[in-house]
């Protein structure tokens, strides 16, 4: 409820312009008493309230008959502007004149804020002077949700100002109506030049305005629209980004403009394109990958076949790279892969693929070759430039390659037969000699066909105990005694007989197979030389180990375990090495020599002289015995003068205190040139011919004893003389 006005007191004043504006001032407040929309109050000097209208009521919360008579401060809090509107209130009664409206953010006695936009001005009283003013009287109308919209505009500006991704607010046709700060930084362009820009201008991609009609037409219906383009700074330069366009529409739903949205996606396309380059580049050289090579093989074979034009497929194995790691490290050997990934591509065209398969193994792609002679004269340069010498560590290495070719389409058409028709010609490349390349021919094939073949029939022989061991005696010449047996290893073959090792050891060295066919010939032989000990025949037994053996991580393992298994004393097992073991031996190949010495294990140097070892080569092996290859022994009767080597090889063994054996022994003649220059031992045909003969008259003794076969070659003892080589029955187990 308001308060009554009070009767205005026109008779103070006289007719004239005074009366008259106070007379309207008390109709206009009558007025809005009743007003729904303004809240008007009034205070006197003391700031006690003297009017509150219905509107004002409503707006503040507060009844007329609560508020009239109570200092208005007490019922309106402005906050944090308390001295601000005291002193527009004073600034009123001292001027006697109306401020400046002003919009005040005010506290309630319930606790709600307001917006209140306020215009304070007196009312005079009987007086004519400044300071006669009655009243001051506050007309104030909500704006709260005005504020509040403002509010909302202006955090809505700050975020479009703000925020990391570059917008632009565009019109129906393409116009530009704004630019926040992000699409400055991102493009170059400030706001005011691109504010009434059409989009096409702008170059944000390659598209034309076409583009965007269509993508006018596609957002009629209130659709969202994402996508990647190009777009272009105001410098030139390019920027890969990801847009997003969405209507903007009115309170009816009509489209009135578009947000579009751009993402600078430079370091997310970087970060994909560096992950694709991890999946497809071998990391260690930064060459494509097996991946990415068939890929573009895959490629290049379409395209020979839709142009009838020829390409080429490489094959390149380094020649003995296994050496460098072993001798140098693997860092070393990594640097030289790097380096020779570097001199590869240099020898290739740009259209051209070198890829790094895996270890030393690549392979290189002539996407179009005008004939084989183009990729021979390629594979010529790539030779070359291998051979050139590396700098590893403290000195240089030599390398060389084997190269196979296959040309498509003659050699195949596929990736698969094209790998592996280049890999067949490799292969023989390294058959050759190594250091040469190969063109693929069908002959080739059918050789590497059987040779897949032999290695299938070698694992079938191992699971199925097709090997056999023959024992070929060696005896001393002084005494005539038979001191050891050798260990020759027989493949009993269900369809082509018994093989010698010429027929198949070739074949299991490559496949690896070597290792466990040499296994199981380390413990057959040492469980036979047990039974024959154990028989009252202590010999030694004497077992072959190819060079892939003797490098194998497990072969102390073997050793070890073979003797633990047979019981048999290590001094009674010799393993025989090659000259080319010891010539080629490393720091690795020094410590085995030395570990199996330690054990007790004798060491023999076999086929000796057949790879001109140097002195000092053999003086940091602590070896016993040195056996003298069969071509010399073949000389003492076809090359008397060739001969000459054998008493030099002799004497170079006592230098080191080696035992001399030499194999190949055939005649009397050999073996009587062999006593008359020192020679300690000897075996061969006519060593078995002179035990058989000796071992018949001698008979069996101790045949069941020691076993048959080998077994029984024994059997006349160490003083009949060399007893005749033979088989036992055994076959390998599974």
């Amino acid at each position: 409820m308001s308060s009554d006005l009070p009767e205005p007191p026109l008779s103070a004043f006289g007719d004239g312009p005074a009366r008259e504006v106070l007379d309207w001032l008390y109709r206009f407040v009558a007025a809005i008493e009743l007003s729904p929309s303004v809240a008007v109050h009034s205070q006197d000097r003391d700031g006690i309230v003297r009017f509150w209208n219905r509107a004002c009521a409503e707006l503040l919360g507060i009844p007329a008959s609560q508020a009239i008579g109570q200092p208005f401060v007490r019922l309106v809090k402005h906050i944090g502007k308390e001295r601000e509107f005291s002193d527009a209130i004073d600034a009123v009664w001292r001027t006697g004149e109306p401020v400046k409206a002003h919009e005040w953010h005010v506290e309630l006695a319930d606790g709600r804020r307001l917006w209140l936009h306020s215009s304070h001005f007196p009312v005079p009283g009987e007086g004519r002077g400044q300071d006669d003013a009655r009243q001051v009287f506050c007309m104030e109308v909500d704006v709260t949700a005005r504020k509040a919209l403002e509010e909302s505009l202006r955090q809505a500006g700050q975020v479009f100002d703000h925020t990391r991704d570059a917008i632009l607010l565009v019109d129906r046709e393409h116009r530009v109506l704004a630019a926040n700060r992000a699409y400055t930084e991102l493009t170059g362009y400030p706001a005011e030049e691109v504010v009434g820009i059409e989009l096409p201008s702008l170059r944000l991609g390659l598209q034309d305005r076409a583009f965007y009609d269509r993508l006018r037409d596609h957002l009629d219906g209130q659709q969202h629209w994402e996508g990647e383009m190009w777009g272009m700074r105001r410098d030139g330069g390019a920027i890969p980004i990801r847009a997003a366009l969405s209507p903007i529409t009115d309170s009816d739903g009509a489209v009135t403009s578009y947000m579009v949205m751009l993402t600078d996606i430079s370091e997310r396309q970087r970060e994909v394109e560096q992950a694709r380059h991890l999946a497809e580049h071998d990391p260690l050289t930064g060459l494509p990958n097996r991946t990415l090579f068939m890929d573009r093989l895959e490629q290049a074979l379409a395209g020979v076949a839709r142009q009838h034009r020829q390409c080429a497929l490489m094959f390149i194995d380094f020649d003995h790279f296994k050496a460098v790691n072993d001798n140098h490290g693997h860092e070393v050997g990594d640097a030289v892969l790097q380096e020779m990934a570097n001199r590869l591509r240099r020898c290739v065209r740009r259209v051209d693929t070198v890829s790094r398969l895996g270890g030393d193994e690549f392979v290189v792609l002539l996407a179009d070759i005008g004939g084989v002679d183009q990729a021979a004269h390629v594979a010529t340069t790539i030779m070359q430039a291998v051979a050139r010498p590396v700098q590893a560590g403290t000195g240089a290495l030599n390398l060389s390659v084997s190269i196979g070719i296959a040309i498509c389409p003659s050699d195949g058409d596929d990736p698969k037969t094209l790998l592996r028709h280049a890999d067949v010609a490799m292969y023989h490349a390294k058959e050759s000699g190594r250091n040469e390349f190969h063109f693929f021919s069908p002959e080739m094939n059918s050789r590497v066909i059987e040779r897949v073949q032999m290695e299938n029939r070698l694992r079938r022989a191992l699971d199925n105990g097709e090997f056999e061991l023959e024992y070929q005696p060696e005896i001393d010449i002084g005494s005539g005694r038979t001191v050891a047996f050798e260990a020759l290893l027989r493949w009993r073959d269900p369809e082509r007989g018994l093989l010698m090792p010429d027929a198949f050891i070739g074949a299991a060295e490559e496949s690896g197979l070597i290792v466990p066919i040499g296994e199981w010939v380390l413990r057959e032989a040492c469980q036979q030389a047990r039974r024959w000990r154990d028989a009252g025949f202590p010999v030694v037994v004497a077992v072959n180990l190819s060079n892939v053996q003797f490098i194998h991580d497990d072969l102390l393992r073997y050793v070890d375990e073979a003797l633990e298994a047979s019981g048999l004393e290590p001094a009674f097992l010799d393993l025989e090495i090659t000259e080319k073991t010891i010539m080629t031996g490393d720091a690795a190949t020094l410590d085995t020599v030395n570990t199996l010495r330690e054990r007790g294990v004798q060491l023999t140097i076999d086929d000796f002289g057949t790879g001109f070892s140097s002195l000092s080569s053999l003086r940091r092996f602590p070896l016993s015995k040195l056996k003298i290859d069969r071509s010399f022994i073949d000389d003492i009767v076809t090359g008397p003068d060739a001969a000459a080597m054998i008493p030099a090889i002799i004497a170079l063994a006592r230098s080191l205190k080696l035992k001399v054996i030499a194999e190949g022994v055939e005649t009397a003649e050999q073996l009587n040139y062999l006593r008359q220059h020192g020679c300690d031992a000897y075996q061969g045909f006519y060593a078995a011919a002179a035990g058989a003969s000796l071992g018949a008259q001698a008979g069996n003794e101790g045949a069941a004893d020691a076993g048959t076969g080998a077994g029984a070659c024994a059997a006349a003892g160490p003083d009949a003389g060399a007893p005749p080589a033979s088989k036992p029955p055994r076959r390998p187990r599974p």
